[in-house]
């Protein structure tokens, strides 16, 4: 059994959004559908996934706004996450699309919040949940261990890290967040960044101007 998953990037902003499904079973999650739903909703039924839910990395309105369409075009889909510490960037959507020239989006509520050390389960494959704060206070990482695979949101990037300053961001925090815990994961852990194109923890480690350490490169 294995992970799969498609990157596609939505809107004129081109941020992130992953498809992601277990190919034994064809369940899945969408993670952080920024807009564009329509679209989303053609791939996933050209692709054959049986999506459960859609996850939230964070509250950020490129990255949640065609949450609430989207999972009333496939159905009535679950929304999990963030953490509740992003409840005031999610409740603040309106203001967002406003300031960003976005589509309106209208402030909502997760069904579920997630936490540090939750697990997110479709088909047969899991996903630890792992809260990185700095970026937004109430992000959030997936990882799957299985496919040293992390869905990483706009914490970390190829090359660079998430913007610190929006309200209750945090350069301190967020490089904590990086360095101890993301990195502990393993060098060989590739990652789908919220934009951009995939890297890995090692090859950041090694080269990455706001991170790197001692680390040779890889």
């Amino acid at each position: 059994m294995s992970l799969k998953y498609q990157v596609v990037p939505v809107t004129s902003f081109s941020q992130n959004c992953s498809i992601v499904w277990c190919d034994e079973t064809m369940k899945g999650i969408v993670i952080d559908p920024g807009g564009d739903e329509k679209q989303l909703a053609m791939l996933i039924k050209e692709l054959g996934v049986d999506v459960e839910s859609l996850v939230l990395t964070h509250g950020h309105l490129d990255h949640v706004g065609g949450t609430e369409a989207l999972a009333r075009l496939l159905g009535g889909k679950a929304i999990v996450g963030p953490h509740k510490e992003d409840n005031f960037w999610l409740q603040g959507l309106e203001g967002q699309s406003q300031m960003f020239g976005f589509p309106l989006t209208e402030a909502f509520e997760p069904d579920q919040w997630l936490n540090d050390g939750d697990v997110i389960t479709f088909g047969n494959q899991t996903m630890d949940v792992i809260h990185t704060p700095g970026h937004t206070p109430g992000h959030v990482v997936l990882f799957s261990k299985e496919a040293q695979l992390a869905f990483v949101g706009d914490v970390l990037f190829n090359g660079a890290i998430g913007r610190t300053d929006f309200p209750k961001g945090d350069f301190n925090t967020l490089i904590s967040s990086i360095k101890n815990k993301l990195w502990p994961l393993g060098n060989d852990v590739r990652f789908v960044p919220g934009h951009g194109p995939e890297s890995t923890f090692g090859r950041e480690r090694g080269s990455n101007p706001f991170v790197a350490d001692e680390m040779p490169l890889y």
